[in-house]
């Protein structure tokens, strides 16, 4: 199917069938909304304030690495000091916006607009391969600036 098809029927704004759909974005908006919350209100840059990494206890910085206290740097404004800790997640931020856009208004309106598969795979081989390249680098020498 390569058209807008709609979910369901809709009536109106207020009814059942929306709220249905709607339950999984509004959930997974308010768990990252939670989640920014107490990443502002803790401060990951504490040492151990948030636990341990297994891996950067060891001195390897994984791709994730620094996300925790990027996002507390965008809480405060501070863009910089956010893509100092972990510049791929504040690279990939656009991207998180239009999938979690695009996938609540089409939970909205009720309808599906499927994504190409060759787009998934491609897509997916693409950002894992810029991760894993992400990693690499910053583990090196040459890359050092890239550790948060």
């Amino acid at each position: 199917m390569t058209s807008t098809a709609p979910l369901r029927p809709t009536s109106s704004a207020d009814s059942p069938l929306r709220r249905e759909r709607m339950r999984a974005p509004l959930v997974t908006l308010g768990s990252l909304a939670a989640a920014t919350l107490a990443l502002r209100l803790r401060d990951p840059h504490q040492r151990g304030s948030w636990g341990m990494c297994p891996l950067a206890a060891v001195g390897v910085w994984c791709p994730a690495c620094g996300g925790l206290r990027a996002v507390n740097d965008l809480t405060h404004g501070e863009v910089v000091a956010a893509a100092s800790s972990n510049l791929l997640f504040v690279a990939s931020i656009p991207l998180i916006l239009w999938v979690l856009g695009r996938w609540t208004l089409a939970r909205w309106r009720g309808t599906v607009t499927p994504v190409p598969r060759t787009l998934t795979l491609w897509g997916g081989v693409l950002y894992g391969s810029l991760a894993l390249a992400f990693f690499v680098v910053r583990n090196t020498p040459c890359g050092s600036w890239l550790a948060p």
